[in-house]
């Protein structure tokens, strides 16, 4: 079973505990700094790998430091990155998050490559031989909102691919876009902010149900601390997240997305699949950075037991 992951690829640079900022040059010394693989599309990539999925990664990156270290780690971690594009005028997208005691993380964040990513860059028989299409941060590669790529999702879908979808930012005119590839979703997987800002609704089950009414077959909204809300044609159901020591958030949302596929990919039901999610995202909760802690899927399921 194959999963192609296209979007949005980051190098994270993460350390922790940061409370503050030293004034002027002061050095303040931290328990832990890390680089990793990130982003709606590389952060599941390397998840789903850990996970045992075969994963092929579609993106841009920069032909820099900063891209060939994206490429060796991800490598590393079994993503096949042959379908990675490589720009000589972008640098590789990048983010620095010192990550607070609670484990809050502000970002100082460049853009870079992923802005290129343009239907040119897929190959559409990739998609159609794929078993999982997962979208990550279409918000954020702007030329992919065109009817040419749609076409191709409906072929891939057509041809019996399941089609899943993450967003990346939090801005209101970024996410509101996204509705355009709804009708090309089968499972689109927002946080609350994401959902709310999408819709406008007031709470997170108004606007799961607005989202499945423009087209998925479900819509799974992650609720940090609370959970997770899955709605379907079916009904309504909430998970509850599980209870782990949290030190960083980061890549939680990705996790989430690389379990609940991998369950899709082991032939489970929505809710199992979201299961899986739930527990993916509780194992990378418990370390810095977006793959902490993941190691195979037996350990991930461990904590659902």
């Amino acid at each position: 079973m194959t999963v192609v992951t296209l979007g949005v690829h980051i190098v994270d640079v993460l350390t922790r505990p940061v409370e503050a900022i030293p004034p002027g040059q002061d050095t303040v010394l931290v328990d832990q700094i890390r680089i990793t693989a990130a982003g709606s599309a590389a952060g599941t990539a390397v998840d789903l790998a850990k996970l045992g999925v075969d994963v092929v990664s579609v993106g841009a990156i920069g032909d820099d430091e900063l891209g060939d270290f994206l490429v060796a780690v991800m490598t590393r971690h079994g993503v096949d990155v042959s379908r990675l594009a490589r720009r000589g005028t972008d640098q590789t997208s990048a983010s620095i998050l010192p990550i607070r005691p609670d484990g809050g993380r502000p970002s100082f964040h460049v853009p870079g490559a992923n802005l290129t990513v343009s239907p040119a860059d897929i190959d559409p028989a990739l998609l159609a031989a794929a078993d999982v299409v997962h979208l990550g941060g279409p918000d954020v590669t702007f030329a992919l909102n065109d009817p040419a790529f749609f076409g191709v999702l409906g072929a891939a879908r057509a041809a019996g691919a399941v089609v899943t979808m993450d967003v990346l930012s939090n801005m209101a005119d970024l996410l509101g876009a996204t509705t355009a590839f709804l009708p090309y979703v089968d499972f689109f997987l927002p946080n609350e902010e994401q959902a709310l800002a999408i819709t406008g609704a007031r709470d997170p089950e108004s606007a799961a149900r607005d989202l499945l009414a423009r087209g998925p077959r479900g819509v799974i909204v992650t609720l940090g601390g609370e959970g997770s809300l899955i709605v379907t044609p079916e009904g309504l159901t909430r998970l509850p997240a599980l209870k782990v020591e949290v030190v960083d958030t980061t890549g939680c949302g990705d996790a989430y997305c690389a379990g609940f596929i991998t369950g899709l990919v082991h032939g489970k039901d929505v809710l199992e699949s979201a299961r899986w999610g739930t527990a993916a995202a509780a194992t990378v909760a418990q370390g810095l950075g977006s793959d902490a802690c993941l190691t195979d899927l037996d350990s991930v399921l461990a904590l659902l037991s």
